[in-house]
């Protein structure tokens, strides 16, 4: 393979570590915030199903996948929020 046919992903790469960074230090201070928990709770389950979709999209290489595989990909989503449901319907019972 020559030198010239390898294309570099760094940029993409770092600006992927920024978001990841960023995302990591607005988790670091919701907990100090003064709301409820159910909004520290949902707010900090939101960040990490971000940062698990840019991880999963772009370092285990989903955007290059067949539309098949990125639907099978998505069960363990449908999964949760499932869960979630079952919980906040024997929460509000």
């Amino acid at each position: 393979m020559s030198e010239a046919s390898h294309k570099s992903h760094r940029k993409v790469y770092i600006y992927i570590f920024i978001a990841l960074a960023v995302l990591t230090v607005i988790e670091l201070f919701i907990p100090g915030l003064t709301i409820s928990h159910f909004a520290k709770g949902s707010s900090l389950t939101m960040i990490a199903l971000g940062k698990a979709a840019i991880v999963g999209w772009s370092y285990m290489h989903l955007n290059q996948e067949t539309k098949w595989l990125r639907f099978i990909a998505l069960i363990p989503i449908a999964a949760f929020c499932y869960a979630v449901m079952v919980i906040l319907e024997s929460l509000y019972r």
